[in-house]
């Protein structure tokens, strides 16, 4: 819920500030006394297209700031705000409330902020597009659009719709991509063989040498050993006959051995009465095992050296080898296995072998049979849908002093054209367009009179017509949007005398379940009002909003009816409208 808005330096308005309640709240003032800059600032807290335009004259900058609620009556937030709020930073008032922010500069540049944080303008409008709807004329005339139509008709039925609609996107997104890969190995086959050709010679290439995993610095270490090999081996030996007293030919040596000699040290400590010395004895048995260790370790290394000088040849020939893949492949051994399990992945895309091209033929005409089937489902889903939603607006309309109108909503398939890139055949043999959201053109159509025939809602609806199917179709699918703000901007354009009231009924209908700010000029609808704001010329600078009691509603609902002004028949006339919207309240 939108609590309070503050306007700085927009359009007609210097500075006003408004705090907005539930229910419905009516916005009046004289023509060019500046409400449509509250519209306009509600625009720009949706992440609209800033306009240097409605910067105030003479002012750098204008500035909005909306402060929301974003939990409904039960505590339950939207998930979409949720996430935009954490993934934003932004911070919360001590009441829980956020406060959403837009700038705009004279020469166009735009800020937008969130919680305090500095945000893209799509984060806001992602935050606000669960909170706020705003319905201006210009909506009216995207209300005429196709793609409109449709995102109003699966609104309606969310819950039969979205999960065939998902269901059909997935499968699209499948056979879409399959049909690509079919039709590009089709048309690439000898450029995809020549390739699958180059792959194929350099990984059998690669798996003759089966190179493994940091062979190659293996092989150098073992190379640069047997180039070394006879000092090597005199080297351990040396070692190995200081440490356990044998000579190079592996015969016992002296007694005087490091083994021997720390051996006897130890026992000579062990044999004293002296705690001291006995104190010692550990020491040296550790020692006596590191050494002994040693000794082993330097055997086994002395019979793990090659005997003779052939082991070194076959290393530099394993090392030719594997500088023969690194120069053609990769810089190093590791990258060389890398880039055969990146070709195996590629020579299995690039298969272009009769075998190849069948089955995945195969799997294109599975995956259009699943698509088809998922578009019937959708359409049948929207058409009942679409009875319900015409019954339902209807109804709507003869509330709203339209009894002889009739609404009606038509789901058609999308004929394939010559040139369709995908064309789809629906069980009924008949090949239509598959778009992102079905094979679907809804269109509403609308008539006046019942004795009148049905056109579309484009070619048949005058201004005012249009007005009250718009709200009429709000006001059936507000099920389905239960605690947002709904901003309308004269939505009662075009009409008046019974009309009006009904409209004004409607609307305050659908404040029991929604916040509802409507701009209007006419008195009917303003009577209806929990809150009653006027925008009016509070100096020569400019427009400010002020909210209304009692005796100034009165006053200024007999301004709004043909100009009485503050008559005492004005005055009257204007009591008795109040007191008449207030008894169809109670």
């Amino acid at each position: 819920m939108l609590t309070e808005i503050r306007i700085e330096s927009l359009g007609a308005i210097p500075a006003a500030t408004a705090e907005f309640d539930s229910g419905l709240t009516v916005l009046t003032g004289e023509t060019g006394a500046g409400k449509t800059m509250v519209v306009t600032s509600l625009h720009l807290l949706g992440g609209a297209r800033a306009d240097a335009n409605r910067v105030r004259a003479g002012a750098d900058r204008a500035v909005v700031e909306g402060r929301f609620l974003t939990a409904d009556p039960l505590g339950a937030e939207p998930v979409d705000v949720t996430e935009v709020l954490d993934s934003s930073g932004a911070q919360r008032d001590d009441d829980g409330s956020v406060i959403a922010a837009r700038s705009v500069t004279s020469d166009g540049r735009s800020r937008a902020y969130l919680g305090g944080r500095s945000v893209p303008a799509k984060s806001l409008a992602s935050f606000t597009a669960g909170l706020l709807t705003v319905h201006g004329q210009n909506d009216q005339l995207r209300l005429m659009r196709p793609e409109q139509q449709l995102a109003a008709l699966d609104r309606f039925a969310t819950e039969s719709i979205e999960a065939l609609l998902t269901t059909y996107r997935k499968r699209r997104e499948e056979w879409l991509t399959a049909r690509r890969d079919l039709i590009d190995r089709t048309n690439r086959a000898r450029e995809l063989a020549q390739e699958a050709d180059r792959l194929g010679f350099a990984l059998n290439e690669i798996d003759t040498v089966d190179p493994k995993p940091g062979e190659d610095d293996q092989l150098t270490a073992d190379i640069h050993r047997l180039s070394e090999l006879d000092a090597l081996r005199d080297a351990a030996a040396s070692a190995h006959g200081a440490l356990a007293g044998a000579d190079t030919e592996g015969e016992a040596g002296d007694s005087y051995s490091a083994i021997d000699r720390i051996a006897k040290a130890k026992a000579l400590l062990d044999a004293t009465d002296d705690a001291a010395l006995q104190a010692l004895a550990p020491q040296l048995a550790e020692a006596l095992a590191v050494v002994s260790d040693v000794s082993r370790e330097l055997t086994a290394f002395t019979d793990e050296l090659p005997s003779d000088a052939s082991t070194l040849e076959e290393k530099l020939a394993r090392q030719g080898q594997l500088r023969t893949l690194t120069r053609k492949y990769a810089a190093d051994l590791n990258g060389v296995i890398a880039w055969a399990q990146e070709a195996r992945t590629r020579l299995a895309e690039v298969d272009t072998s009769e075998e190849t091209l069948a089955a995945l033929s195969q799997r294109v005409d599975r995956l259009a049979g699943e698509l088809a089937t998922a578009a019937t489902g959708l359409t049948k889903a929207r058409t009942k849908a679409a009875k319900a939603l015409g019954k339902a607006v209807t109804a709507e309309l003869a509330g709203l002093a339209m009894d002889r109108a009739a609404f009606t909503i038509a789901v058609e398939p999308i004929p394939a054209r010559a040139d369709d890139s995908a064309p789809l055949t629906l069980p009924s043999g008949q090949a239509v367009h598959a778009g992102s959201s079905g094979t679907d053109a809804v269109e509403f159509g609308f008539a006046a009179h019942r004795d009148n025939p049905m056109l579309p809602l484009a070619k048949s609806a005058s201004g005012g017509e249009l007005s009250r199917v718009m709200l009429a179709l709000e006001v059936v699918l507000a099920a389905s949007t239960v605690g947002t703000t709904m901003v309308f901007d004269e939505v009662d354009a075009g009409v008046g005398g019974r009309a009006a009231v009904q409209i004004g009924r409607r609307l305050a209908r659908l404040a029991h379940t929604h916040q509802v700010i409507v701009v209007t000029h006419l008195p009917q609808v303003a009577a209806f009002a929990d809150i009653h704001l006027t925008v009016d010329r509070v100096s020569s600078k400019g427009s400010g909003v002020r909210r209304l009691d009692d005796e100034d509603r009165v006053a200024e609902l007999a301004r709004m009816l043909a100009g009485l002004g503050d008559s005492d028949t004005g005055r009257a006339h204007a009591r008795e409208l109040l007191d008449a919207a207030r008894a169809e309240r109670a």
